[in-house]
């Protein structure tokens, strides 16, 4: 008997190695023996194994193609798993669509403007509510406040402002502030921006830097009514420049507070455009800097008058109406109101009525206005009224005509104390009508405080004066007077008094500039 004898093999497992392959391919599959227990074992299992390969090989083949087509079906399967979603995510409107919604929202928006006479031309590019409702809540809103539809088409950008979020807010504060009720839809009307601004960090800051200005508590809310335009501005603009150039030029710093609450307009004025250049001005035709300061604080408006369009075209016109160059300080000194006015169509007229009523010559007319300006502005009911007075007391037109020119004054006293002078100075007095008519000016002393007195001491000591030694100095100087041996007749012939520069250059002792006195009503705040 032959025997056949192996090597041992180690780890009696197979392993079959198998690739990918097409279907149409054949290769004999691989077989790594490990170890065989016996030669018999080894060839039955071999046996069994090549028994088994068709049917892996067939199986595989199946498990192939039913893999394929299965594969397929996943495919198919996600593929219309992925239409279906992308035809889900293209249910969505697309931009294009969204844009052409909002448009159509916006359109509808306009269609209820225009029918309410509303022009929405401006607000393109504005966010709006998305619902006519809401814009229609806006509007009737605005008409509550008093604002009409020509109030909302001059701002029409009013109507981006959210009544719960802008608008109430704003309007609170400004109530709590004590800005009156009755004053609310003109302080709208001129500053609707108003609505648009944040209290905490636009409005709050301003009203707190007006109180560091020394305006009163109780002005701040008139300084804001006069002028609600000073909420829009910036404190390191405008206003601390205008303050500090007023306050350089010698306006008392304690008179600040005085002057802005009776004219706020000055916050808002550029220091080099406008109020530099007015001060200039004036120091030009003759005030000195600091009297033009004392002006401007007791006449803060005076800087509104617009330089080139109004207050040199009136100088002008002065100077044509035989105002002297020399008289103008004292003019405007006198009367500054009258650097607003329309004088290139005034003076013609006043100087036609006032030939009229006394017959005075162009020159005439011209003293007038230098000894007093507010001629300008005096009405004729009262002028005719005075000239008929005079000379009812006996003057002839000549000496009316010299009285007025001396002392413009008698046409615009109180006629009912001229009347009582005039009976003082007949019946008492005793003197002359020539004396009145060398001295016009004494109707416009006191008859109790200074007539009365003066008279009796020289009556009683006898002296015989004119009446501007009697009357044209202070009490002071009169007192001086009584103590002389005799009259100077260089004192006899002082004339009537004329304004003097000086009053404005002499240092302030009283508060009343300071102080704003107004009917104001804390019941009516919003």
């Amino acid at each position: 008997m032959k025997i056949i004898s192996h090597n041992r093999i180690i780890n009696p497992s197979f392993l079959l190695i198998n690739h990918d392959l097409p279907s149409n391919t054949f290769h004999r599959p691989r077989l790594i023996s490990a170890s065989a227990p016996s030669i018999s074992s080894f060839n039955e299992k071999k046996k069994d194994l090549i028994m088994r390969l068709p049917c892996c090989f067939a199986m595989r083949a199946a498990l192939s193609s039913s893999s394929l087509d299965s594969s397929s079906v996943m495919t198919d399967t996600y593929s219309g798993s992925r239409k279906e979603k992308r035809s889900s995510f293209y249910t969505h409107p697309s931009l294009l669509e969204m844009r052409n919604e909002k448009a159509a929202i916006r359109e509808r928006v306009y269609e209820f403007l225009r029918g309410i006479g509303i022009v929405p031309d401006e607000l393109d590019g504005l966010e709006l509510p998305v619902t006519v409702e809401v814009m229609r809540e806006r509007v009737n809103f605005l008409h509550k406040l008093g604002l009409t539809i020509e109030d909302i088409n001059n701002y029409p950008l009013i109507l981006g402002c959210s009544v719960k979020k802008n608008m109430i807010p704003v309007l609170d504060y400004l109530g709590n502030l004590g800005v009156r009720k009755s004053t609310l839809t003109d302080f709208l009307r001129r500053y609707p921006q108003v609505l648009h601004a944040s209290v905490v960090v636009d409005l709050a800051p301003v009203v707190k830097y007006l109180q560091g200005m020394d305006i009163k508590p109780n002005d701040i809310p008139r300084v804001v009514e006069k002028y609600p335009e000073v909420l829009g501005f910036k404190l390191e603009g405008t206003m601390s420049t205008s303050v500090a150039y007023l306050v350089g030029i010698g306006v008392a710093r304690r008179e600040i507070g005085g002057v802005l609450t009776r004219y706020p307009e000055i916050l808002g004025m550029r220091v080099g455009r406008v109020i530099k250049p007015f001060v200039e001005y004036l120091e030009i035709l003759g005030i000195p800097r600091l009297a033009v300061a004392r002006l401007i604080e007791k006449h803060p408006h005076i800087l509104g008058f617009g330089l080139k369009e109004r207050v040199k075209p009136n100088i002008t016109s002065l100077l044509q109406f035989n105002v002297r160059e020399t008289a103008l300080p004292s003019v405007i000194a006198q009367y500054p109101e009258m650097l607003g006015m329309d004088l290139e169509a005034r003076l013609p007229s006043q100087q036609g009525f006032l030939n009229s009523v006394i017959e005075s010559s162009p020159e005439d007319f011209g003293r007038v206005v230098e000894k007093m300006p507010q001629i300008i502005s005096l009405s004729k009911a009262p002028v005719v009224k005075h000239v008929d007075f005079l000379k009812g007391c006996g003057f002839s037109s000549e000496q009316v005509r010299e009285m007025v020119v001396g002392c413009p004054q008698v046409l615009a006293l109180n006629l009912d104390i001229m009347k009582q002078s005039f009976e003082y100075f007949k019946t008492t007095m005793a003197r002359p009508l020539e004396d009145l008519v060398a001295f016009p000016a004494f109707f416009t002393y006191g008859l109790e405080s200074t007539i009365k007195p003066r008279h009796k001491r020289i009556a009683e000591k006898g002296l015989k004066c004119s009446l501007a030694w009697l009357l044209n100095c202070t009490d002071e100087k009169f007192n001086q007077r009584m103590s002389y041996d005799f009259i100077d007749m260089e004192e006899m012939e002082a004339g009537e008094s004329s304004f003097d520069m000086n009053t404005l250059l002499e240092p302030r002792n009283d508060e009343s500039a300071s102080d704003y006195d107004e009917d104001y009503s804390e019941d009516d705040n919003l």
